[in-house]
């Protein structure tokens, strides 16, 4: 079967830079800003740790600029992200869960204050939204359920070395457990990093 991965999602604004300066001033990278002969901009940014980016601009799309709602950002500690945001000056909620258990409803309905009593994965959530009124929501994912992704990805460098220096540590102990040398220590490994990621493996 084709791999669909979700790479883009394009935001109606009506001010380009001021839209701008508002995923700077949140940590977005900032990958092209680009200008056409014909008017056409798309400044593209990038989340930290995503494999999917935003798109603003001028000419990129016909909606209305604000009218996005519900793009979600995953983080594995939202009490952290959120004094980040803050941090950075941004306006948002304060960490909700639904009444329902299973997902939030639109807009404010049946929210309850608070992360989700048990903090259980999938279940706590904030909102912000840009200088236009495009609404994000951020929901916290500390374990995925089986198959829910097929791939690890690390964000930077560094996030390799330290990954790999945990790794080592870890087969230390483990090669003490077993009392010899692990010969297949590059599978041991490769499994050991996955699941430090997120990957039910």
């Amino acid at each position: 079967m084709v791999n669909f991965k979700i790479e883009v999602i394009v935001l109606p604004v009506s001010d380009v830079d001021r839209a701008k300066d508002f995923y700077k001033r949140l940590g977005f990278r900032e990958d092209v800003d680009y200008v056409g002969a014909d008017g056409l901009r798309v400044v593209h940014f990038t989340p930290p740790g995503s494999a999917a980016s935003i798109v603003i601009g001028e000419r990129v799309t016909e909606a209305a600029a604000g009218s996005t709602r519900g793009v979600h950002l995953v983080v594995d500690d939202i009490v952290a992200a959120r004094d980040e945001l803050v941090g950075r000056g941004v306006e948002v909620s304060e960490i909700f869960h639904d009444a329902g258990g299973v997902f939030h409803h639109a807009g404010t309905e049946a929210r309850v204050p608070g992360p989700h009593p048990d903090r259980r994965s999938y279940g706590s959530f904030l909102s912000f939204a840009d200088p236009d009124g495009n609404e994000f929501v951020l929901q916290e994912v500390t374990a995925r359920k089986p198959g829910r992704i097929n791939h690890v990805a690390y964000g930077s460098v560094a996030e390799i070395e330290q990954a790999l220096r945990a790794a080592a540590v870890a087969h230390g102990e483990h090669e003490r457990e077993l009392g010899h040398e692990d010969a297949d220590w590059p599978s041991w490994y490769a499994g050991y990093m996955a699941k430090a990621a997120g990957l039910g493996v």
